[in-house]
């Protein structure tokens, strides 16, 4: 056991700026990246509080996406990595806010761009947004470079306003509070909460913290099933995870977690995608998981994954779900056979902010219930092997 108190505001960044050291090395659990699940009610509330100002960075921020998207510009949002799916997640989040505010001529403004691509072709007009926690990811750090220099607006959602991104950007959203896991879950979560703040300006409607709150905490309860779920995928040959709408971000995210945190091969397919073609390298070795809590279009979305759950079942998949609780019952268990994880609805929160955020601790409680089945510690991403810190180098 350790003295963590997750109710404590994590330290931000070094001053000077510096990228921060690999987490201290624990022979078992909790883990860092344990502790982290549990502090993330508690940052939510306390960057909710700080961006609520529509004055400071987050209305600032909502100002310059309405200008994009009344005049028909285009939006951004890039990142990396763990970045890179919040990044999407902030497009389903811009969209819909988008939407509700009226301006229905930026409607489908907002895309996401991976960095490296972003910076070889930058916009020369419209708003870049990156999403980086640290801030020193390089290839967003030029994304945004080039793009401020091609003659585009920018943006920056990251920890620090100090780092080398929260300094090239014009606008700096502050999430303030770092990760002490090399497993990002924080990472992914605070840009989300920061993407709802912002969202809730542009929209001119205010966000109801206590649910934000009450879905993350509510996400990390059921252990018990995580821990039976990552029973049956421990052994896996390679883990599948398929999505639709605004799941699919946390998709992606379940996939990169699952394999930094316990080395378990893991891929995201669209839902549609997942049943033209793959199926033929799939069989009683394959874990798969449905992740369906988006409640737009959700009976159409329901339907198509039943059918794509009953294609698993005869050919014996280990298949478990993150679902919304509603759609439960709906679902007949013999589809997912490894278990399922519920998500409360939230419907005070716009369908994407619901959705986006009601499966983010209940994939990261996974992801680390998987890793402690396989024996691995998640924190280091497996960076205190020489041989995989020696292959983080050469990528520098």
């Amino acid at each position: 056991m350790t003295d963590f108190d997750p109710r404590q505001p994590l330290a931000g960044a070094p001053d000077p700026w510096d990228f921060c050291p690999q987490p201290s090395l624990r022979d078992g659990p909790p883990y860092h990246m344990t502790e982290m699940i549990a502090a993330e009610p508690f940052i939510a509330r306390r960057i909710l509080d700080r961006l609520a100002d529509p004055h400071g960075p987050a209305g600032q921020l909502a100002g310059a996406v309405g200008q994009a998207a009344s005049a028909g510009e285009p939006i951004v949002v890039t990142g990396c990595g763990t970045s890179e799916h919040a990044a999407l997640a902030m497009v389903e989040i811009l969209t819909e806010a988008i939407r509700a505010a009226g301006m229905h001529g930026g409607v489908g403004a907002v895309i996401a761009a991976q960095a490296f691509e972003l910076a070889l072709d930058p916009p020369s007009r419209g708003l870049v947004i990156g999403v980086s926690h640290e801030g020193g990811t390089g290839a967003t750090n030029r994304a945004i470079a080039g793009a401020a220099a091609a003659g585009a607006r920018t943006a920056m959602l990251t920890a620090s306003a100090g780092s080398p991104g929260g300094q090239l950007a014009e606008i700096t959203v502050e999430t303030v509070e770092l990760d002490h896991s090399w497993c990002h879950t924080v990472g992914y979560v605070s840009p989300m909460i920061a993407a709802t703040s912002i969202a809730a300006h542009l929209a001119a409607r205010p966000v109801v913290t206590e649910d934000v709150v009450e879905l993350l905490a509510g996400g990390a309860r059921d252990e018990a099933g995580a821990e039976a779920i990552a029973a049956r995928l421990a052994d896996a040959r390679t883990l599948l995870v398929i999505a639709s709408g605004a799941d699919r971000p946390a998709a992606r995210e379940l996939a990169i977690k699952v394999e930094e945190a316990s080395w378990l091969p893991s891929t995201m397919r669209d839902l549609e995608t997942f049943l033209h073609g793959h199926l033929p390298s799939t069989d009683s070795s394959t874990g798969l998981v449905l992740i369906l809590a988006d409640r737009d279009a959700r009976a159409d979305r329901l339907a198509r994954a039943r059918q794509a759950l009953a294609a698993a079942r005869v050919l014996g998949l280990r298949t478990a779900a993150i679902i919304a609780r509603d759609i439960d019952d709906e679902l007949e268990s013999s589809l997912t056979p490894a278990g399922r994880l519920l998500v409360d609805e939230a419907p005070s929160l716009p369908a994407p902010v619901a959705a986006l955020l009601g499966t983010a601790t209940p994939l990261q409680l996974l992801t680390e219930r998987v890793a402690r089945a396989r024996g691995t510690n998640p924190d280091p991403i497996r960076r205190d092997d020489p041989r995989y810190a020696e292959s983080a180098a050469a990528a520098e």
